[in-house]
């Protein structure tokens, strides 16, 4: 028997069309950036691990499968904190998690930095993935829940923007402090953004459409009142008034009759199911198979190419060190602007066309570099660069679009079931690239990548709904 609260739909209503009036003000900005900022510092301490693996290998006499097992050990992590974050935040709030999460990453900075062993460096690294895993897919879903339809894509990309960023500010840093102070003093300035935990439970306030979801009436509807009440004040004028809440969208139903629409004022006779079976049900299972096609196969061609570049332009092309890490940074500078891009033009052209779109062309150029031949590193600079504007823009929208697929009682579940997928991609991504390149031939590597592409382009173009312009509620009963 569960002791779970029923939800009220006239108040899940009542809040949707209350966040629909509110227009963009600093009370937004402010909770997007301290967000933004958990997000950002969780991506540079992702990073971390690839600028203090040198000096780790000399310290600890490391072997190349050492090593590899101290890179892969975090990404492991953060499929696990992936699959177990959305679970946890869906029964407990959005924000405990964020809070929870970017403690738990600071306490394993400041453990790392005092490893006396590669074991207990690798255990810390599982769990600084775990935090890094969980943080990530519940913070866009929190995002989400939290801005109306009207242009939902630009506010939450533009906010999904920090993790690229971070990541970048994240190689710059390393690439300074390591020589300067060395790995262990790295981690241990990366542990300062703890104190964001304390900032988060203080600034944040909880998802009102979470507490309606979970029964939690009174609450809130006091937060949404809050909130209200910090926008007029932040606007100087008085808030425009609730609308009606939209009746259900006319036409047949996605795929299921057997998960009608909620009327609004109706409350249920019981709460509905939750879950990963009822993830796999319905008008869901579409939707969660679409999405984890989607995300493994954006992220699988995003790391197969970032993660080989380097070594690929000093082994083939013969370039230095240095001119091999300035090259693969101009591909990633390459991708903030496609994520950009993406941001400005996802809520006029839609989710579907921006994925679709950039998953095709990222195939089309890695294509037309494989019949090149990749015979020069410019070349490869070129069109990898140009592909990074691709995939990476259609790497950020998922972000956006992951959390409108999914009720507010599974949103965060759904969430970080494509943060395991993009874990999973992450993953596999650079060790089916090493071993097509262990065969000799560059240009069957971005061969394979421009397929794999393919097949998410046509997965989005074929499959995807269209969700732009449409509240939460409406997208997703």
């Amino acid at each position: 028997m569960t002791t779970e609260a029923v939800p009220d739909g006239s108040l899940r209503a009542s809040i949707a069309a209350r966040f629909e009036r509110l227009p963009l003000s600093r009370w937004h900005v402010t909770v997007r950036l301290v967000i933004g900022a958990v997000t950002f510092f969780e991506a540079f301490d992702q990073l971390l691990i690839a600028y203090a693996l040198p000096e780790l290998r000399g310290e600890w006499h490391l072997s190349t499968a050492s090593a590899t097992l101290l890179l892969t050990v975090g990404s492991i992590g953060m499929l696990a904190g992936a699959l177990l974050s959305g679970r946890v935040a869906d029964r407990v709030g959005r924000v405990r998690v964020i809070a929870l999460c970017i403690a738990v990453s600071s306490a394993a900075n400041l453990a790392l930095a005092f490893a006396p062993s590669p074991e207990a460096f690798m255990g810390l690294r599982f769990v600084q993935g775990l935090a890094i895993g969980g943080e990530v897919p519940v913070a866009a879903t929190f995002i989400a829940e939290i801005t109306r339809s009207h242009k939902r894509g630009r506010f939450v990309l533009l906010y999904e923007l920090v993790f690229p960023a971070g990541l970048t500010v994240g190689a710059l840093a390393a690439a300074w402090l390591v020589p300067v102070l060395g790995w262990r003093w790295m981690y241990g300035l990366a542990a300062l953004p703890g104190i964001l935990a304390v900032v988060v439970l203080r600034v944040v306030p909880e998802s009102p459409r979470w507490l309606a979801d979970r029964g939690r009436t009174e609450e809130a509807a006091a937060v949404m009142t809050r909130i209200e009440t910090a926008v007029e004040r932040a606007t100087g004028a008085p808030l425009p008034p609730v609308a009606e809440p939209l009746p259900p969208a006319a036409g047949p139903l996605p795929e299921s009759a057997a998960h009608p629409l909620p009327q609004a004022g109706a409350d249920s006779a019981q709460a509905p199911a939750t879950g990963l079976r009822a993830l796999f049900t319905g008008r869901y299972r579409r939707r969660i198979l679409v999405i984890g096609v989607l995300w493994f196969t954006g992220y699988f061609v995003n790391y197969g190419i970032t993660s080989w570049l380097p070594t690929i332009y000093q082994n083939r092309y013969g370039l230095s060190l240095s001119d091999a890490l300035l090259y693969s940074t101009v591909t990633s500078c390459a991708g903030l602007l496609g994520c950009l891009v993406a941001a400005l033009t996802v809520d006029r052209a839609g989710r579907r066309k921006v994925i679709s779109g950039c998953l095709g062309g990222s195939a089309a150029v890695l294509l037309v570099l494989s019949f090149l031949g990749a015979d020069t590193a410019v070349q490869v600079l070129v069109w990898t660069s140009l592909a990074a504007v691709f995939f990476f823009g259609s790497n950020i929208c998922l972000y956006l679009y992951t959390p409108e697929l999914f009720p507010t009682r599974m949103r965060a579940l759904g969430s970080s079931v494509g943060g395991a997928l993009n874990r999973l991609g992450v993953i596999l991504g650079p060790i089916v690239v090493g071993a097509v390149y262990a065969g000799g031939s560059i240009g069957s590597v971005f061969l394979t990548l421009a397929a794999v592409s393919l097949v998410g382009a046509v997965v989005a173009g074929a499959c995807a709904e269209e969700t732009a312009g449409r509240r939460l509620e409406e997208v997703s009963p």
